[in-house]
């Protein structure tokens, strides 16, 4: 149940077409899904642990790996946008350079099924960097003491209270944490906003959804990107259109999404994922978030060949993009 809202103060909100009070909390000062109650139990993590996993087998059997390309995309200067591996962006505008959730190495006990494109240390000249939230395949501790020792500058957007953290990190004063739907205070024609995803946050024990999730709208001059985040499917998509109804490219997840009844109230599956690009009404979509790093029971090759069988169904060869890894998508 929702007890309150709360906001960034030194933020304003974008214009909205419909009702919002602010980031929703609950009763305990934690924050909530604006539209779907997450479950958090241990019951309903002992069922997907005990539940038979049918992909057991090829997940130790595979070699597959996704394609990747080493290109030297931070020397370039056309406008651009490049997959880095998981739901790691470098994106060029105008000269502009952001990185989204930047994982530039292994994380705890998960090493990459691909490796980085880039060397880290090529990583430079960073304008801003964008963090969704605090699961460590998105805010990894080495990954941002790399960035900001190269990028004294940079500036870090990101969600309410995720701010903390990094500045534990990287020592940065140059932070701006939003709460949903509020525009960060920036330069340069490039407008950002913080979105809702439906998911969720925790990085100890005991600090479940102490920090925000969310999803970012990047907008310059007459270019629109959307960074879906981590997310399960929900409304927001569709709302997002009412805000933003010219989107030119959705960066949206497709893995991580197996078994369904557990995993669907945090990722999306390959047919969700079309369903949200659908709803957006974005001219392209560019899907994440699958083929680096084994986070759930389906086989790593599982998400884009899915996602390829239902773009032939929905006959949408040419809106769904499939870039290597490091390969630039000129925009």
């Amino acid at each position: 149940m929702i007890h309150t809202h709360t906001e960034n103060p030194k933020l304003k909100y974008i214009d909205l077409p419909f009702e919002w009070k602010g980031t929703p909390l609950d009763k305990n000062g934690r924050f909530i899904n604006h539209e779907h109650f997450h479950n958090h139990s241990f019951k309903m993590f002992l069922k997907w642990q005990t539940t038979k996993n049918e992909h057991k087998t090829l997940k130790k059997t595979s070699t597959w790996k996704y394609d990747i390309t080493k290109e030297d995309f931070i020397n370039q200067k056309k406008d651009c946008i490049v997959w880095l591996g998981h739901a790691s962006f470098y994106i060029q505008l105008n000269g502009i350079k952001i990185l989204i959730d930047p994982i530039l190495y292994d994380i705890s006990l998960l090493k990459r099924n691909t490796e980085l494109p880039c060397h880290p240390t090529d990583l430079k000249n960073i304008d801003y960097t964008l963090i969704s939230h605090d699961h460590r395949d998105h805010l990894d501790e080495k990954s941002l003491k790399t960035i900001i020792k190269q990028n004294p500058n940079t500036h870090f957007l990101t969600g309410l209270n995720n701010d903390k953290i990094i500045e534990s990190f990287t020592n940065s004063k140059k932070i701006q944490a939003a709460g949903w739907y509020q525009q960060y205070e920036l330069e340069n024609e490039l407008t950002i906003t913080y979105l809702p995803t439906r998911h969720w946050c925790r990085r100890l024990i005991r600090d479940t959804n102490y920090r925000l999730w969310g999803g970012f709208l990047i907008q310059h001059k007459n270019k629109t990107i959307y960074f879906g985040g981590d997310s399960g499917y929900g409304s927001h998509f569709s709302d997002l259109h009412k805000i933003a109804p010219k989107i030119d490219y959705a960066l949206l997840g497709i893995g991580a999404y197996k078994p369904e009844f557990f995993m669907g109230q945090s990722h999306m599956s390959p047919a969700d994922a079309v369903k949200a690009f659908e709803d957006t009404q974005a001219k392209y979509m560019i899907p994440m978030h699958h083929s680096t790093f084994d986070l759930s029971d389906e086989a790593l090759s599982d998400p884009i060949h899915t996602l390829q069988k239902i773009e032939k169904e929905k006959q949408l060869t040419d809106k769904i993009k499939y870039p290597k890894i490091g390969e630039r998508l000129i925009i």
